[in-house]
């Protein structure tokens, strides 16, 4: 039976509706054999309030990954977690088996409702399905993998819903896409392919509200380290290993 809070009903009618054009520019093509990966977008209920009632300003929160800094590629990068599909697997099994690897969450404690639409990262030719996962259960996470994981985000959505986190992220390359500025002190920056998928999903939701849409924040150093400064990038796309 499922245990799905009111506040996600339209997260689950959305995922039956949204089409990939919706999420972004990107298909996988025909012609070209992608690489298949899968990322988990974990909902859960605010831990600090589980009786707040179902409207706008309590609707739960997502869990995130800040990428370890140490890292060749893309070091301090925000993501759900996740990974590429072994051989055999569907896009759930990955993500369920990657969100415990790299965070030692239980793949029981959730309660998977639904995937997004396939999505295309041209850079790395890698094939990635949003599944949709609510944390009906919440026990401890942790860091399991410190060699990919920095830090581990409950960010509500009451909070990426706020105008005053939302920015436009540019790039040195010249590429500007959607942002979000969370952590305690609002100084990790939330952008790529997840803050792509994130700000859309909400757009079609009909959750997000108006924004200074002038507002731009560079990337910080620690975050090009190990990125192609001259990459043509193209917009909602994510520089990928």
């Amino acid at each position: 039976m499922s245990t799905l809070p009111g506040w996600l009903a339209p997260v689950v009618e959305a995922a039956e509706s949204i089409t990939v054009h919706e999420l972004t520019r990107f298909m996988p093509p025909k012609d070209a054999e992608a690489r298949r990966g899968a990322v988990l977008m974990v909902f859960a209920d605010r831990a600090d309030d589980p009786s707040a009632p179902d409207d706008l300003a309590h609707r739960g929160e997502l869990l995130l990954t800040e990428r370890a800094h140490h890292m060749r590629s893309h070091p301090g990068q925000v993501s759900f977690p996740g990974g590429s599909l072994d051989e055999g697997e569907t896009p759930t099994e990955a993500a369920l088996r990657e969100a415990y690897e790299e965070i030692g969450l239980e793949p029981a404690e959730v309660e998977v409702f639904g995937e997004l639409p396939e999505l295309w990262l041209p850079p790395s030719n890698f094939a990635v399905t949003p599944v949709l996962g609510y944390w009906k259960d919440p026990g401890e996470v942790r860091i399991a993998s410190p060699d990919e994981v920095h830090e581990i985000h409950h960010v509500a959505i009451a909070e990426l819903l706020d105008p005053e986190h939302r920015v436009n992220v540019r790039h040195p390359s010249g590429w500007v896409g959607p942002g979000f500025l969370i952590g305690p002190d609002k100084d990790v920056i939330l952008w790529g392919f997840t803050a792509g998928i994130v700000a859309r999903l909400f757009d079609y939701l009909g959750w997000a509200q108006d924004w200074d849409r002038a507002r731009v924040r560079d990337l910080p150093d620690h975050m090009l380290q190990g990125v192609p400064r001259g990459t043509d990038l193209a917009p909602n796309t994510k520089l990928e290993e």
